[in-house]
């Protein structure tokens, strides 16, 4: 703790570049923690004891006091919780006191290795294995000598010993990592719920260090920012500032001028932007009142715009309601003339066409409607009896299509099939052709010799029609095979679409898909992502309304120490005017002592120079002396009454040191008060003590002068 909060967050400055002067907070700790450590300290003797049966608590604080009595942070004990305490140990921070009763007892009482062990061995409980799997234990068999001489084992570990190991462990651990610390504090001495005991937690938290590393952070820079982050939260006080200069120091220099933000409250480094405490508070009020000022604007032209479509939906009504009173005003003005209720009577009928010409045209256009219902009735007849036969090839087709739609090769066999079918018919053609050339030329020849061979006309016609009529056949036959053709691969391609849409549709289908599930990613991470960020910010609300809430408690709670400080401090100034009037008048009433005992002494050589005339004036010296003791008595009542004096400012001084050390930790400004009113009353109580000395010499020397005397 103290290597985090003193060496390294000091390092960190000077890393840097912060005008920054190195200060040793807790150095001194080190004396404390080499007589722990050294080859004869705490840990050693403890060892070393802890090896002898016949030691005992006594024997082992006679020998801590022995090796370590002249140390200087070796002190006796001085401890108000703990009355026992055998010794203390000073420190940067205070002084801890200790108790070594029972100390070797359990120090000899670690954890058996054989048992530990057997546990791990033995045992059919998981957990207990789970529990002790790092430690090493003690193997059951004893290894072999193989010849060797069997050494000496050495003793067996004590607690002290195995916690200094694990001590060493964990701080390897810590300085290899940045960890973070908790300081638990002890309430009370006497375990009772919601009791606190203020000076045993003030003295805890000053032998942890946390008031020395408040210091620090108040002496430093605990907060800290990133040149980025800086620029991103705070651009908005000077955008211009910021943008003006590449160089972060500079940017951020010109923003804090802008804003008239002291130097001194923050430091600039090469990477980051330090801040003293409560300096950065400033910073987030600067930038929450633009931010409030700009939501309110936005607020502002919001309500704006809500109220002016309000605002103009109701001037609109206004406005109707004017023209629909001004309307009502005119009819009331002329529903009693004569002419008006002419016009409203006939405005029904203006515009209305003449019913003798309209059922004219009605007639007219239904007459032509039946002639074309009639014959569409006509056509309808026609058609239906062309569609049953339609129908019925359509059927036949249906059927043998479904016969020949089996599979693709089969159109492509039969395609090929008609085509060859198509080419010997085209050649047939061209046969029958030049057949029929050839019948014409010989027609006409026929014709020619027609007169010549008019009886065999007969025979010839029948033969041209029998021609003709293969003819016929074949270009019917041919344009069959055609239509055929056609069907099939207008059937092929419609199939070919069908596929290259289907197709398409699936290339669509997926990237539309793809860019759904794409989209619902997208949208998943964002809601996650809004999700966390409303749960982060939340939970950064409560924390700032728990932080206010407990900085106001602490802002009241030392308001009311303060008052309660200030009272304290009066009162103890006025006991120490009443102190100071009551150590002038003792001083005042010692140097009348003085006075009188001068005189007395005086009176007292004259009476050892005239000690004949004594003799005879032994009365009067019988009367003096009985003045004498009558002032010796008045003296007497003046001591007890400087000595009651003396135990009330004794006891109001002790009641001063408890009030001071309850309010030791107030101020710096405080503590140097109390050492000088400490210096004052120790002042006061050798002046006391001087004059009770001086009063009891000066009770004496008149008590052997009156010895004398008589």
């Amino acid at each position: 703790f103290n290597h985090h909060m003193f060496v390294v967050e000091q390092e960190e400055y000077v890393k840097e570049g912060i005008d920054w002067v190195m200060v040793d907070f807790g150095m001194d700790l080190a004396a404390a923690i080499i007589m722990f450590e050294k080859p004869m300290g705490i840990w050693a003797i403890l060892e070393e004891e802890s090896l002898f049966p016949k030691a005992t608590d006594k024997s082992f604080e006679e020998k801590l006091k022995a090796s370590l009595g002249k140390l200087p942070v070796f002190l006796k004990p001085a401890s108000k919780t703990d009355k026992n305490a055998h010794f203390g140990v000073s420190h940067y921070a205070g002084v801890v006191n200790y108790n070594v009763t029972s100390w070797l007892e359990k120090n000899k009482d670690p954890v058996n290795e054989t048992v530990v062990e057997l546990f791990k061995s033995t045992s059919t409980c998981q957990l207990l294995k789970h529990l002790w799997r790092d430690h090493p234990g003690q193997p059951t068999t004893a290894p072999k000598d193989d010849g060797k001489k069997k050494k000496k084992g050495g003793g067996g570990k004590t607690v002290s010993s195995v916690y200094l190991v694990s001590l060493s462990e964990l701080m390897t651990t810590l300085y290899s990592c940045e960890p973070h610390f908790v300081r638990c504090l002890v309430p009370n001495t006497h375990k009772k719920p919601g009791d606190v005991e203020p000076p045993l937690i003030m003295h805890q938290l000053t032998c942890n260090g946390v008031l020395e590393g408040i210091r620090i952070c108040m002496r430093g820079f605990p907060n800290r920012m990133p040149y980025p982050d800086f620029k991103m939260r705070y651009a908005c006080l000077g955008q211009a500032e910021i943008a003006s200069s590449s160089d972060n120091k500079v940017a951020s220099y010109a923003l804090m001028d802008k804003i008239n933000f002291d130097r001194e409250r923050y430091r600039l480094g090469h990477t980051l932007v330090f801040f003293r405490a409560g300096s950065l508070a400033g910073l987030e009020e600067a930038r929450d009142g633009l931010v409030i000022k700009w939501v309110r604007f936005i607020q502002g032209e919001v309500f704006k715009r809500v109220r002016t479509r309000v605002y103009e939906k109701k001037r609109d009504q206004r406005e109707l309601i004017k023209v629909a009173q001004r309307n009502f005003r005119k009819f009331l003005g002329m529903r009693d003339w004569g002419w008006f209720i002419i016009i409203q009577k006939t405005r029904g009928m203006i515009g209305l066409p003449n019913p003798e010409e309209e059922l004219r045209l009605l007639e007219e256009k239904a007459n032509a409607t039946f002639g074309k219902y009639q014959e569409a009735l006509d056509v309808t007849k026609n058609l239906e009896g062309q569609m049953g036969s339609l129908k019925d090839d359509i059927g036949a087709m249906t059927k043998q299509l479904s016969e020949e739609q089996g599979n693709v090769s089969v159109y492509t066999d039969r395609q090929a099939k008609a085509i060859t079918i198509k080419g010997e018919a085209e050649v047939e053609l061209v046969q029958q052709q030049k057949v029929l050339a050839s019948e014409e030329n010989s027609r006409t020849e026929l014709a020619a010799e027609v007169k010549a061979h008019s009886g065999s006309i007969s025979a010839v016609k029948k033969d041209i029609e029998d021609v003709e009529l293969a003819i016929l056949k074949v270009e019917q036959e041919k344009g069959n095979r055609d239509h055929t053709i056609k069907t099939l691969q207008d059937e092929v391609g419609e199939q070919d679409e069908v596929i290259n849409k289907l197709n398409k549709e699936k290339k669509h289908l997926s990237s539309t898909q793809a860019k759904s599930s794409e989209d619902l990613a997208a949208a998943e991470e964002k809601v996650a992502h809004l999700m966390s960020v409303k749960s982060q910010l939340e939970s950064t609300l409560d924390q700032l309304e728990g932080g206010l809430d407990k900085e106001k408690k602490s802002r009241a709670n030392l308001e009311k120490a303060k008052r309660k400080v200030e009272g304290d401090l009066k009162m103890a100034q006025d006991a120490v005017a009443d102190l100071e009037r009551a150590k002038r008048e003792v001083e005042g009433v010692i140097a009348n002592k003085e006075k009188n005992n001068q005189l007395l002494s005086a009176k007292l050589d004259d009476e050892q120079s005239l000690v004949a005339k004594a003799q005879k004036n032994i009365k009067e010296l019988q009367g003096r002396v009985e003045g004498a003791e009558e002032e010796l008595e008045a003296e007497r009542q003046a001591r007890a009454q400087a000595e009651r004096q003396r135990s009330d400012l004794a006891r109001e001084i002790d009641q001063l040191g408890e009030r001071l050390d309850e309010a030791g930790g107030a101020t710096v400004a405080q503590v140097e008060l109390n050492k000088k009113r400490e210096s004052e009353i120790v002042k006061l109580r050798k002046d006391v003590e001087e004059t009770n000395i001086s009063s009891e010499s000066v009770l004496s020397n008149m008590k052997r002068k009156q010895g004398d005397a008589v």
